[in-house]
């Protein structure tokens, strides 16, 4: 059953991309490297006194932050070379509020079902290894500083079994039109913060450095930071990999991993949806996983993009990326949306429809390396 479309037009409706700024520095040396414009030539392992000086002031170097409107832009130039010992526990810690934001009254408007209520979003049960085992917190560098988002864990029909893939929203990996692919991107699966303050890790199941990124072209070449045109395209995927050495797979390390559901219908007297993430701008922190339950309606940023999915939660910026969540009738856990929007103040939160583009980006990162 499609959506309902009413035609009731957005007024003033204030939202943001859901990226949270993390505090901390970004002095650091690099130990190893890859290809590409980061600095060195050689592969991972290789050495780049040079690489290193630029890597730890990007800003004040030629191919630093200063060049984001050219830096490394397009579909094919992602690099993202390991950093030996860059995202320790105090990088990793305090979140605090993104600035991304927008007024919809200055976008051109499609229409949109009612408002939702909002609906409270509630801490996942601990250990998270058991009732959230697919959800994970994403850490990048921007011209800004350090920055988190969310994640998914989910499979790859190249590797049953043993998938490496990270789903996440668009503007967590690439900056749109006006920027290009954000740095030092890491998956860390199970984050939680408060287990440092104890015996254990805030990375129990360790860091996870993309070796590849994709998101839609139409993100690319549209999106936007004050989270306009270019919303509806706002979905990624990553390929990770541990330290050189390591012979398990993310999700054999995780113990699972979510189908992606293409083309769903997610209205009508279906159950409700769950999403899932790492909420940072207050009254959050980043320290824990979050979700909220409720049923989605039809939501438009703009007349020419295709409809997105709304739900009411609170959840706040950090949240971007995290998966919205359903079981099947066997089962099995499915993605069919991320985190790409939401309100302010917070209660509700805003995903991209998957469709043919997607799914495109999934099996294109598939495809990559199915050989490997």
């Amino acid at each position: 059953m499609p959506f309902r479309r009413l035609r009731r037009r957005l007024r003033g409706t204030a939202a943001w991309l859901l990226v949270a700024v993390v505090a901390g520095g970004i002095a650091y040396t690099v130990t190893k490297n890859s290809t590409g414009p980061h600095g060195g030539s050689g592969p991972i392992g290789s050495s780049d006194p040079a690489g290193a000086a630029r890597r730890a002031d990007p800003g004040r170097t030629p191919g630093g932050w200063q060049d984001w409107n050219r830096w490394l832009r397009g579909a094919a130039d992602f690099v993202n070379p390991v950093v030996d010992g860059l995202w320790g526990p105090e990088r990793m810690a305090g979140a605090t509020e993104g600035e991304r934001s927008f007024d919809g009254s200055e976008m051109p408007r499609g229409v949109s079902d009612p408002e939702p209520d909002a609906v409270d979003a509630r801490p996942v049960a601990r250990p998270y290894g058991e009732t959230a085992p697919t959800a994970g917190r994403l850490f990048f560098d921007t011209p800004k500083g350090p920055a988190a988002c969310s994640g998914t864990v989910v499979r790859d029909a190249a590797h049953p079994g043993r998938s490496n893939l990270v789903w996440t929203a668009g503007h967590c990996v690439h900056s749109g039109k006006d920027g290009g692919w954000l740095r030092n991107i890491v998956f860390v699966p199970g984050f939680d913060k408060s287990a440092a303050g104890g015996r254990g890790s805030a990375a129990p199941l360790g860091i996870w450095w993309a070796d590849w990124a994709q998101t839609s072209q139409q993100w690319i070449d549209h999106g936007t930071s004050n989270a306009g045109a270019g919303a509806a395209f706002d979905f990624a995927v990553l390929h990770v990999r541990q330290a050189a050495g390591a012979t398990r797979s993310l999700e054999e390390t995780v113990g699972a991993a979510a189908d992606v559901g293409f083309d769903a219908e997610l209205s009508g007297s279906r159950g409700p949806i769950d999403i899932v993430g790492y909420p940072a701008g207050r009254p959050f922190d980043g320290s824990a996983l979050f979700h909220c339950a409720d049923r989605p309606g039809s939501f438009s940023v703009a007349a020419d993009q295709p409809d997105m999915y709304r739900m009411g939660c609170t959840m706040t910026e950090g949240s971007s990326g995290g998966g919205w969540l359903v079981r099947r009738g066997d089962g099995a856990l499915v993605l069919v949306s991320n985190t790409s929007l939401g309100s302010r103040p917070a209660a509700w939160l805003a995903g991209p429809h998957l469709g043919a583009d997607a799914r495109r980006v999934l099996t294109d990162v598939s495809r990559r390396f199915a050989g490997s």
